[in-house]
């Protein structure tokens, strides 16, 4: 007998919840990272336009670095003794989109806000998010997988919430450094 769809919806639902919750836990967490930066941020209001670019980028590196290696478990491709040279590549990968959509995004910055400081913070800032974005993505699914769970349920929102925490960090840590 099919079940009634409102009791399906509830059923699922409440399986949601665990992710919503833990999301809506390193949201806070990422705001308060940037709470630690209020006098930086006060200084240089342009800094609250371009934290989204690197924390969103970092985020989407880190979700399609993350799908690569669910689809790779899921055809049995992930080789315990070949993660160094995963790891490798996807940093690699990392570094190399880092440069380019770094340099893009500096020389955008540059042209709106007509400072070449804050342009370097923006492509240093978007090369270590990168990276560390491609670092969790490649670990997160292969850590939930480990743990006996599906590595394609939670890994976006552990990835998310880590290159938000690090985009938001590392983006303001620099632009502390450079530019106050």
């Amino acid at each position: 007998m099919k079940k009634f769809i409102p009791e399906l919806i509830w059923k699922t639902v409440k399986t949601r919840w665990i992710w919503f919750s833990i999301n809506l836990c390193t949201a806070f967490i990422a705001s308060r990272v940037i709470d630690v930066f209020k006098e930086t941020i006060s200084q240089i209001i342009t800094l609250a336009t371009l934290m989204p670019i690197v924390a969103g980028i970092g985020g989407n590196n880190g979700n399609q670095t993350a799908t690569v290696i669910v689809r790779e478990i899921a055809l049995q491709q992930v080789q315990m003794d070949k993660l160094f040279f995963i790891l490798k590549k996807e940093i690699g990968i990392a570094i190399a989109n880092g440069f380019i959509f770094g340099i893009i995004t500096g020389i955008m910055t540059c042209l709106l806000y007509q400072s070449i400081q804050i342009a370097i913070v923006m492509i240093l800032a978007i090369i270590f998010n990168l990276m560390i974005a491609s670092l969790i993505g490649v670990i997160t699914p292969i850590f939930i997988m480990k743990l006996g769970k599906d590595p394609a349920f939670g890994s976006s929102i552990i990835i998310t919430a880590i290159t938000d925490v690090t985009g938001f960090l590392i983006f303001l840590s620099l632009a502390t450094i450079f530019l106050i």
